[in-house]
């Protein structure tokens, strides 16, 4: 893969704002499967898991590499471990800290007015929402999407300890010990397989979201994380992903075959027989790697250019994510007694929760103290003018 690592990979942003766009679709699409919340009028669509599943098993892990390849590029201007911790611990801990005090709240006090409670949102903010207990059904306070960053926080905050703690011939030496394996043909079936040996242990692919009991998911993410890291610098594994990026899309889609024939045999909240479950496991394994692999060869292949509203997007990703769920989740709250069928409701979320959002980064880039609480520079980039060059005056 071009270009060299100490260029911008544009192919990287696109594929960052694109992962982004389809998880607002995949949380909107939730609601619409039996797993989610469900509007009385609309209910339950009984095909709406079929394209969620598509998304499923790698959307996450495609999000934590691409947060490894971001942080090596980081790490690469810092050329200081400790310099680097400091950058993301403001970036990543600033807007993570705004978003479980501010953000966050109206999500679990929507899920308590559906369940019967009765107080006010003011009531709820001081005395119930920092609690630390379960109140109703809700366990406070609560962390909801932003345990991404949570756990990226924690990978991050790892990766620069061994960073530091770790001599440099150990680090050159694991390195090319990675490299050997992912850069050669046994890239596919070993990624397949890690994967696969690391989500079969535990409750299948179910996330606990609790960054203290939540082994299975951190070998997953985690994993994925220094793959993105190890990607941003190496040659070898770069160039074995554009000779096998099309093998990979072919993989990809075979597990995702099977995860719909599982789906379709056993749908919704239906308990998937034992003797499924580990050919489920494996073949979610396999959709997982082989669609991240692939999708980085698409994005280097294809994408790998810039554009006029790359760089705007690129900034405001972090932002929406902050917004959309919240905003979901009372637009939701708005819509369950509107008597919309499915089509129309899910038009509704989609667009609100797009617009919404992305107001939520226009207000927040402008105003200098807001910056850094949405995960911005707290300088605003400086445009660069071209100069032009006046014509020859006529005496």
């Amino acid at each position: 893969m071009n270009p060299a690592p100490s260029q911008r990979h544009y192919g990287m942003d696109w594929l960052r704002i694109g992962a982004f766009v389809m998880l607002i679709f995949y949380h909107v699409g939730f609601s619409f499967t039996p797993w989610g919340y469900q509007t009385p009028t609309r209910g339950v669509v009984w095909w709406a898991e079929i394209p969620l599943l598509g998304l499923s098993a790698w959307r996450l892990a495609l999000l934590f590499a691409i947060s490894g390849y971001a942080s090596a590029a980081l790490f690469s201007r810092e050329r200081n471990a400790g310099a680097f911790l400091k950058s993301r611990l403001l970036r990543l801990g600033i807007p993570l800290l705004f978003g479980l005090t501010v953000i966050v709240p109206p999500q679990p006090y929507m899920g308590l007015l559906n369940t019967g409670y009765t107080h006010g949102y003011g009531y709820f903010l001081f005395h119930d929402a920092f609690s630390f207990r379960r109140v109703m059904y809700e366990n406070l306070p609560a962390i909801m999407h932003l345990w991404f960053v949570i756990y990226l926080l924690a990978y991050t905050i790892a990766l620069c300890l061994a960073l530091m703690a770790m001599p440099s011939r150990w680090r050159t030496g694991l390195t090319g010990a990675a490299q050997k394996v992912l850069a050669g043909p046994w890239m596919l079936p070993f990624g397949c397989f890690a994967i696969y040996a690391v989500r079969a242990p535990g409750d299948g692919w179910t996330d606990t979201h609790n960054l203290l009991t939540d082994l299975c998911a951190h070998l997953h993410y985690g994993g994925m994380f220094l793959f993105g890291y190890l990607l941003r610098g190496s040659e070898a594994v770069r160039g074995a992903i554009a000779r096998q990026w099309k093998w990979a899309l072919l993989v990809g889609l075979a597990g995702y075959a099977f995860v719909v024939v599982e789906a379709w045999y056993f749908p919704g909240n239906v308990r998937t027989p034992r003797a499924w479950m580990e050919p489920l496991d494996f073949a979610k394994a396999v959709q997982c790697w082989g669609t991240v692999i692939a999708l980085f060869g698409i994005a280097d292949r294809f994408w790998n250019r810039d554009g006029r509203w790359r760089g705007t997007l690129v900034e405001a990703v972090f932002p929406v994510f902050i917004a959309h769920q919240t905003v979901m989740v009372l637009v939701s709250y708005w819509l369950r007694d509107k008597g919309l069928t499915a089509l129309p409701e899910f038009l509704t979320l989609c667009i609100t929760v797009a617009v919404g959002s992305w107001l939520f980064y226009l207000v927040g880039r402008e105003v200098g103290p807001l910056r850094p609480l949405i995960g911005l520079k707290r300088a605003k980039p400086v445009k660069r003018v071209k100069a032009s060059v006046a014509p020859p005056t006529v005496a």
